[in-house]
C-alpha cells in the first residue's frame, strides 16, 4: 500500500504544475490551526490537573477557558495581518481571522473557583483543582 503523505505530496505536485492558480500560498505566515491543532498534555496529581496547550500567535486577551464540571473548552481568535515597513509599498495584503475550539472531559469534576490560567510564550497553563465531595447532611425528620 502506498504511503498517503508522498500520495498527497505527489498529488499536490501534479496540480500545482498543471493548474497553479488554484494553489495560492500565502506570503507569510501558516495557515489557520485546526482545532485539533492546538495540542494539549494533562497531568493528575491527588489534587487536580495540569493542562498545558499550544496556542502560538495567539494574543492572551484573544483566549477563553471555560470550566463546567470535568468540561475545559478552549477557544482562540486567530488574527494574523501583514504591515508594511517604512519605504516599502504594499502590494498584497493577506489577513486570516477565525477561531478554533476545543474541549475535553476530565475523569473529575473541577473547582473553578480555584483554578488558575497562565499563558507565557505560546503555551497556556490551566492549573485545576480537583472539587472537593461535599460532606453528606443529615436531614432532620419532622
Amino acid at each position: 500500500m502506498a504511503n498517503p503523505v508522498i500520495r498527497n505530496s505527489l498529488f499536490d505536485d501534479f496540480f500545482r504544475d498543471v493548474a497553479p492558480g488554484y494553489f495560492i500560498k500565502p506570503l507569510h505566515g501558516d495557515p489557520l490551526p485546526r482545532a485539533a491543532q492546538i495540542r494539549v498534555d494533562v497531568k493528575e496529581s491527588d489534587t487536580g490537573y495540569v493542562v498545558l496547550a499550544e496556542v502560538p500567535g495567539v494574543g492572551k486577551d484573544d483566549i477563553q477557558v471555560s470550566i463546567d464540571g470535568g468540561v475545559v473548552a478552549l477557544r482562540a481568535e486567530i488574527k494574523q495581518q501583514d504591515s508594511p515597513s517604512s519605504g516599502e509599498k504594499l502590494l498584497r495584503g493577506e489577513r486570516y481571522y477565525g477561531a478554533v475550539a476545543r474541549s475535553f472531559q476530565l475523569p473529575a469534576e473541577v473547582d473553578p473557583a480555584q483554578a488558575k490560567a497562565k499563558y507565557d510564550s505560546g503555551v497556556l497553563t490551566l492549573t485545576l483543582p480537583k472539587k472537593l465531595p461535599s460532606a453528606a447532611q443529615r436531614l432532620t425528620i419532622e
